[in-house]
């Protein structure tokens, strides 16, 4: 099992560049999401921050798409956005299955399928009021609610929530069980990006 850091030093030492781990993230989801339901008529809203989950986000809702009715709220700041996101970013935009909705005018009650894209292992501490009241309209909606890599607002490597989480149905983690998930287990489901083993020694420092 390896914290958020060992996680990081993982994908900084890989081989792999970070627009194709987001690829496969995203198509780690896709698969989860085939095998659990026909998605045919489904209606999915994809919730996205301007992070690297947000990038995992935008790869889910373009395969999502070619099965589904894929919505997508984007709730962060498009001149944050590094690269690689806005790379996924610009090709979802250009996807004419996919509609970019504002959060004023999502209900997300009619959605079958919400997807938490949000937050990912790199975010600890307060989040700010907008994402805090969107994770409180998720979790008020009645859909199933889909997690990528950790739930938003969670704590990866304690499992402590400060502000509110997102009360996930199903959580979508890749390389390993994040110890803050361990409670949630029977919900998780690990997918492997092809990246190689990270071992620590008992400082907690990778290699």
């Amino acid at each position: 099992m390896l914290n958020s850091m060992q996680i990081r030093a993982l994908e900084a030492q890989a081989n792999v560049p970070l627009s194709v781990l987001m690829k496969r993230a995203g198509n780690a989801v896709n698969d989860a999401l085939r095998q659990k339901f026909d998605l045919k008529g489904k209606k999915i809203l994809v919730v996205c921050y301007h992070g690297n989950n947000g990038g995992d986000g935008f790869v889910a809702a373009d395969l999502l798409s070619e099965n589904a009715e894929v919505d997508v709220l984007f709730i962060g700041d498009e001149e944050k956005m590094k690269r690689d996101a806005t790379m996924h970013y610009k090709k979802l935009l250009n996807n004419t299955k996919v509609q970019f909705v504002n959060d004023d005018e999502v209900d997300f009650g009619e959605y079958g399928i919400i997807i938490d894209a949000i937050l990912g292992i790199g975010y600890k501490g307060r989040m700010n009021k907008e994402i805090t009241a969107v994770v409180d309209d998720i979790n008020k909606s009645g859909s199933f609610k889909v997690s990528i890599d950790i739930p938003t607002g969670l704590d990866p490597d304690s499992g402590e929530v400060h502000d509110a989480c997102v009360n996930a149905d199903l959580i979508v983690t890749f390389h390993d069980m994040k110890p803050g998930l361990e409670k949630f287990r029977e919900k998780v489901v690990v997918a492997d990006l092809g990246i190689g083993e990270i071992k620590a020694d008992n400082s907690g420092d990778s290699y």
